[in-house]
Parts: structure tokens; sequence; C-alpha cells
């Protein structure tokens, strides 16, 4: 797939190009997807908790890719869940100078699944609430307006936010309330920022049922007994989508650039 992509004849820019989430599952396949899109001398930004898996992910970029566009790919240890990481993120963001780019590029990929063995009623701890809520929206919300205050409006500069999305921000799944609550958010926040930037062009794209780590951690742990038994049989009879595959679509929104602002775009609808 990604020796696919690497044949369009069309690129995104001498960019910034931010990927949160980037250790794993659908970041790092995203990593190397956009590795091959972007103009000499851009800045691959890779955000994660996990530095050991950063910096492997940097040298399989850089052998795969580096040699032959000149990619700068930086490494961000950085947990979004605290203050000190958005700030961490955002401070490394302003060492690329704004006069070396013509695209900024933030993929807002980090997430967590959260607990999703127990139904609503059980959540009766506020700060247990919260410290969800701090990585799947507040450091999402935070770290785009730091990201976008950074590189502000100018001639020139295209500004994109994709936000990683997921069905579950317009269905509700039962024992699923945070991580439907907080994609949710994220949604209506990501919408909001198009109507208020109308220059940003802002898109949600929910990547499909992916087969990653978090799938797994679903179909094990879903309190839910229709809905576990709904992700083991999707999983069993081959019905769940690679990275690549998902992966692939973005790239080909992101290098359109036709859709409207502040769209939900599902990967079945494309």
């Amino acid at each position: 797939m990604e020796d696919e992509i690497s044949r369009e004849s069309r690129d995104l820019g001498r960019a910034l190009c931010i990927i949160t989430g980037a250790s794993k599952g659908f970041g790092r396949t995203l990593a190397f997807q956009l590795s091959c899109l972007l103009k000499p001398r851009s800045v691959l930004m890779l955000v994660a908790r996990t530095s050991e898996q950063l910096n492997q992910l940097k040298e399989d970029i850089i052998t795969l890719y580096g040699g032959q566009n000149e990619l700068d790919v930086r490494c961000v240890q950085a947990d979004l869940e605290q203050k000190d990481g958005v700030e961490k993120t955002v401070r490394a963001v302003k060492e690329t100078s704004v006069s070396e780019i013509d695209h900024l590029l933030l993929i807002n990929n980090a997430a967590s699944l959260g607990d999703v063995s127990r139904f609503a009623l059980t959540f009766t701890d506020p700060v247990e609430v919260n410290r969800y809520l701090s990585l799947n929206v507040s450091g999402a919300l935070s770290l785009t307006a730091g990201v976008l205050q950074a590189f502000p409006r100018r001639l020139g500069l295209r500004r994109s936010v994709v936000n990683i999305s997921s069905l579950c921000a317009l269905k509700p799944f039962p024992s699923w309330v945070l991580y439907c609550t907080g994609k949710a958010a994220r949604e209506m926040m990501f919408r909001v920022l198009a109507e208020e930037e109308p220059d940003v062009r802002v898109l949600s794209y929910a990547p499909g049922p992916l087969d990653t780590d978090m799938q797994l951690q679903a179909r094990r742990s879903s309190g839910d007994l229709q809905l576990r038994r709904s992700f083991s049989s999707m999983f069993s009879e081959g019905q769940l989508l690679s990275c690549e595959e998902s992966g692939a679509k973005l790239m080909k929104l992101l290098l359109d650039d036709d859709f409207q602002s502040g769209a939900h775009l599902d990967f079945y609808e494309l």
C-alpha cells in the first residue's frame, strides 16, 4: 500500500507534519505513508509516550525514505494527558521556522479506549473521568491551539488539522461511555474550529474497525456481551481493516483536499 501511495504524482508540499500517537497502530502506519508524500526538507514530527518505539520508527522511516527526500524526522516523547507534555510538544513545533514550510499538517491520532468493561452508572468518580478526558479531549484541543498559534495564518501557508475520529462519535455503544463521549466531544470541538478558523482545513476521519491492539482490547474487555460478540465475529471473519488500507484513503483525502472543512468522513463512505 505504501508503494501505491509513493507512485502518486502529487505531494503534500514542504511540510511540518505532526502525528500524535505515532509509535504504534494507525499512527505508525500514517507516519510511513506520509513520509513518501512530503517534499524534500520537510519535517516529520512523531509524538508518543514511549521513546524506544519512537526512535525505532524514526530509524525505519529514514532507512526507507529519509535519504531519498531529505526528510527531517524528529521524535518527541510526551504524555499529552499532562500539561507538560502538551507544552513540550508545542516547544518542539516552534523549533521549525514558519518561513521554511508551506504546509502545516497536524494529525490528532493519540487516544485511548478507556475502561470498556463497565457501564455508565459505575463511573461515579469525576477524577477517573477527567483523567480520561485529559488525553482524549483536553490534550487534543490544547495541542491544536498551541500549534496553530505557533503558525498563524499567512499568505502561502496551508494549515490542515486531522482528527482521527470514529463511528463512536456519532453512535452510542453500550459499555463504551468514555470512548463515545471523548470522540463525540472531539468531533464538535473540531467542527467549531472549522467555523472559527475558515482558512484552516479541518477533517474528522473515521478509519473504520482497524486490526490493532485497541480492537483486541475491545474484543476481550467490552462489558456489553453483544458488542463483544460482534467484534469477535468481525475478527474471525476477516472483516477488520488493515491500517494501511484505511490510511491510504486518508492520504487521498489530504491530496485531493476537496472535503468540506469540519466534515466527518468515514472509511466506508469513500
